[in-house]
C-alpha cells in the first residue's frame, strides 16, 4: 500500500494542520500493520514529514493502536500531539515516499522485543474485569508474578524501597544499556533526545497529563527538593506546614526554607488511630491555626504507616486559605487509581522505580500547566518559561530512560485499578489476621479510602526505633521474612510491611506466623 504526496506542501505541513491527511491517508496503512508485520521483508510506507524514533514493529503497533482507539477528533488530535513530540521531521521539502524497513529484532527505542511481548500475550488480558473479582484469581496474578524473577533466599516484604523491574523491561534495559555503552556520545548527542521525548511523551499520556506538564527527574526526592526550594511565592514571616507522616527528606527541604527564605515552618501531628473525618478537620484546624500558610506539603501515601491522604478535600482546604500543595506522590503513582488532575495539587513529585516498575532512578515532576512561572528556574538556568528550565539533573541514566516506555506499558496492561485491588487485598489478609490480637498494635486504618499496599505495626509498647529494628531482625532470622524499621511518626517507630504485584498469598500467611513469633 502506497501513500503518494500530493504536493510539497503535504510534507512540510505540521501533524496537527494535516489532521485530514493523516487520517485519510494514513489510517489504511496503519490498518494494514498486521499483514506488514507477518513478513519480516515487509516495508511500511510513510509520509515524509514524520518519522519515528524506531523502525521496530512495537513503535509502529503503538502508534497503530493509538490511531485506532481514537474515536473524536479530539482524541486523534491528542494523539497528533504526542506524534509531535516524538516524531522527528525528515526531509521537510522532499516529495519522497519512504519505506523503512520494520525491524522485528530489536527496538532502538530500547522498548520490548518480539520476545517481550509473547511474555505480556501470556498474561490473560484483564480488561473488562471486575478488579475486586481480579483481586482473588489466584490463577491470574501467578502469570503476574512469572513476569519477575525474585529470590528464594527470604520472603520479601519491603517492596516500599523499589519495585524489581519485570523480566521484559530488565530485558529491555540491559539491551539500552548495550547499545549506549557500544554506541557512547554519537548515540547520545544525536539519537537519545527524540527517545527521551519519547519516554516522556509515553508517561505524560499514561498519567494523563501534557508533556509540557512533566519532566523526568532521579526519583522523587530530586522531584520534591526542586519544587519546594523552587517555590517563588514564600515571603519572611509566611509559614509552611508539613506532617509528622511526610517524607524525611522532603521535611529537609522544608526546613531549609526557614533558613533561606525566613519562613516560619510548622509540623503537625495526624491522629492514631487514624480515620476519614479526623485527618481532614486536622488540616482545617492547623490552617485555621496558621492564617499566613502559604505553602502547604502534603503525602498522598505515608512511606512508613501507608496512610492515604484524601489529597483532593485537603487541597481544596488549602486552596481556600490561600496556599499551595506541594504533593509528595512517590508511593501513591502507580498503586492508587487517582488521576493527578483530580487530586487538586498543582506541583506534584513522583516516583517511577516503585509501582511503575521502572529500572531504579527514575522519577518524574508534574507542574500544572500555567504554574511553571511559580517556580524559580534551576540554579541560574534561562527563563524559558518551560518546565525544563526547573531541573538539571545533568547527565541522566540513558538506558532507564529508554526502558520507561516498556514499563509503563506491563504497568497499562495489568492497570492501576486491578493493582490496586490486589495490594488491598494481600494488605488486608494479614491485617485481619491480627487485627485482635492484643499484643500487637496495628498502624492501618479499615477505611479503604485510607488504605495502600503499605501498612505497619509495632509490638505493643516498643516505640524506639532500636526494638523495632531488633523486631524486623528477629523475623528474618526466624522466619525468613524481610520487612524493614521506619522512624518518624509522632506516636514512635514501626515496622513497615509492604507486598508487591508479585507477592502470593502464601507469603503473607508467612508473615502472620513470624510477626505471631515474635510477639511471643
Amino acid at each position: 500500500m502506497e501513500i503518494d504526496a500530493k504536493s510539497d506542501e503535504n510534507a512540510r505541513i505540521s501533524p496537527i494542520q494535516s489532521q485530514g491527511l493523516i487520517h485519510d491517508r494514513l489510517t489504511p496503512a496503519l490498518e494494514s500493520v498486521e499483514d506488514v508485520l507477518a513478513s519480516k521483508n515487509a516495508t511500511f510506507p510513510l509520509p515524509s514529514a514524520l518519522r519515528p524514533p524506531c523502525w521496530c514493529m512495537t513503535c509502529w503497533l503503538a502508534g497503530w493502536r493509538r490511531l485506532r482507539s481514537s474515536p473524536s477528533p479530539a482524541a486523534l488530535s491528542d494523539w497528533l500531539k504526542q506524534v509531535q513530540s516524538r516524531f522527528i521531521p525528515l526531509n521537510p521539502g522532499s516529495q519522497k515516499i519512504l519505506s523503512p524497513q520494520i525491524s522485528r529484532g530489536g527496538c532502538n527505542t530500547g522498548r520490548m522485543t518480539d520476545a517481550d511481548l509473547h511474555a505480556l500475550d501470556a498474561l490473560p488480558d484483564p480488561a473488562g474485569r471486575d478488579p475486586d473479582r481480579l483481586a482473588a484469581d489466584e490463577d491470574w496474578w501467578s502469570h503476574v508474578a512469572a513476569l519477575y524473577d525474585l529470590t528464594d533466599e527470604v520472603v520479601m516484604l519491603d517492596n516500599g524501597y523499589w519495585g524489581a523491574m519485570a523480566r521484559p523491561v530488565l530485558q529491555s534495559y540491559q539491551r539500552a544499556t548495550a547499545r549506549v555503552n557500544r554506541e557512547n556520545a554519537w548515540f547520545g548527542r544525536r539519537e537519545f533526545p527524540a527517545l527521551l521525548e519519547h519516554a516522556r511523551a509515553t508517561l505524560a499520556e499514561a498519567l494523563g497529563v501534557g508533556t509540557d506538564e512533566i519532566v523526568l527527574t532521579r526519583g522523587a526526592t530530586e522531584a520534591m527538593q526542586v519544587l519546594i526550594a523552587g517555590y517563588r511565592h514564600l515571603s519572611p514571616g509566611d509559614t509552611v506546614l508539613y506532617a509528622d507522616t511526610d517524607h524525611e527528606s522532603a521535611i529537609a527541604a522544608v526546613q531549609w526554607l526557614r533558613e533561606r527564605r525566613g519562613v516560619d515552618v510548622q509540623r503537625i501531628v495526624l491522629p492514631e488511630p487514624f480515620d476519614h473525618d479526623g485527618i481532614v478537620d486536622t488540616y482545617r484546624k492547623a490552617l485555621a491555626r496558621y492564617p499566613r500558610t502559604r505553602l502547604l506539603l502534603l503525602t498522598q501515601v505515608g512511606h512508613r504507616n501507608g496512610m492515604l491522604l484524601p489529597v483532593a478535600e485537603i487541597s481544596a482546604l488549602a486552596r481556600a486559605a490561600g496556599a499551595d500543595v506541594v504533593l509528595d506522590a512517590a508511593h501513591g503513582v502507580g498503586q492508587v487509581d487517582t488521576p493527578l488532575s483530580a487530586m487538586g495539587a498543582d506541583f506534584v513529585g513522583i516516583n517511577l522505580h516503585k509501582w511503575i516498575g521502572a529500572p531504579v532512578g527514575m522519577g518524574a515532576l508534574y507542574v500544572r500547566r500555567g504554574r511553571v512561572q511559580d517556580l524559580d528556574p534551576c540554579m541560574g538556568e534561562a527563563d524559558t518559561g518551560d518546565i525544563d528550565s526547573r531541573v538539571h539533573t545533568g547527565t541522566v541514566n540513558f538506558a532507564a530512560v529508554m526502558a520507561l516506555p516498556a514499563a509503563v506499558s506491563l504497568h497499562q496492561r495489568i492497570g492501576v485499578a486491578n493493582k490496586r485491588a490486589r495490594l488491598l487485598r494481600l494488605r488486608n489478609q494479614w491485617l485481619d489476621a491480627l487485627r485482635e490480637d492484643a499484643r500487637i498494635q496495628l498502624l492501618a486504618s479499615p477505611d479503604p479510602r485510607l488504605s495502600s499496599a503499605i501498612a505497619a505495626f509495632r509490638l505493643r509498647g516498643q516505640v524506639s526505633l532500636e526494638a523495632n529494628t531488633a523486631t524486623a531482625e528477629r523475623m528474618l532470622q526466624q522466619s525468613g521474612v524481610f520487612v524493614v524499621a521506619r522512624e518518624g511518626l509522632a506516636s514512635g517507630a514501626c515496622v513497615r510491611v509492604t507486598p508487591g504485584i508479585f507477592t502470593a498469598p502464601a507469603q503473607i500467611q508467612s508473615l502472620i506466623d513470624a510477626v505471631r513469633a515474635v510477639a511471643g
